[in-house]
């Protein structure tokens, strides 16, 4: 169902590309690392927040009945969760792409710094996920999604950040893979909560 509504997905695209493009415009290439991941993981951030923020709006209460009879909770979160999480690694990887090309690229390894951007899209896409189903039951109020995940997402902002700035300085995967591995920590955490939380949210 959310594939075949493609208008999200292309408005998340030409988000992207015209933000990168603007940016461009401005600097017409960065040298600085800082501002470099900066830009990159605000334009990714607020490409999550577009992907992910209207994931159950479209559902309205007889919809989430006809669902019931269907399928587990377990299973709607999840299709929801897996999808989101794609989507963004696909955003991240095109906007690396798109930073790359028009922008230079500052990073000194960059096989690391992918496994940065697919493990930190997808802890920002499935946070935000999760907190758009519960933010569903307040009337789909897209602002309070906002409110209650930026906070949570921080840890996994400033993980990945971090993770990036050390594969702009070239360090190899003995420092690196800690904070990798937090990522994938704080993925497994929120896809055990969504599997718990879920099924009461969705009875409420």
């Amino acid at each position: 169902m959310e594939w075949r509504e493609k208008a999200s997905f292309n408005g998340i695209l030409l988000y992207v590309i015209s933000t990168v493009f603007v940016v461009y415009l401005v600097f017409h290439q960065i040298e600085d690392l800082s501002t470099w991941l900066a830009i990159f993981w605000v334009v990714l951030l607020f490409a999550a927040t577009n992907a992910s923020i209207n994931s159950f709006k479209r559902e309205s209460s007889n919809q989430f009945l006809y669902y019931y009879s269907l399928c587990s909770p377990q299973g709607i979160i999840f299709s929801k969760l897996i999808y989101n999480t794609l989507l963004l690694m696909i955003v991240g990887l095109l906007s690396f792409g798109l930073f790359h090309f028009l922008l230079g690229n500052p990073l000194e390894n960059v096989g690391i710094f992918i496994w940065v951007i697919l493990l930190g899209s997808s802890a920002l896409s499935s946070t935000l996920t999760l907190v758009s189903a519960i933010a569903s039951k307040t009337n789909n109020n897209a602002a309070l999604t906002a409110i209650l995940a930026f906070p949570i997402m921080l840890p996994s902002l400033l993980t990945a950040i971090k993770a990036s700035m050390y594969c702009g300085l070239g360090f190899s995967w003995d420092e690196v893979g800690p904070y990798l591995l937090v990522l994938a920590l704080l993925n497994l955490l929120v896809y055990s909560l969504s599997y718990v939380l879920f099924p009461y949210l969705w009875r409420s």
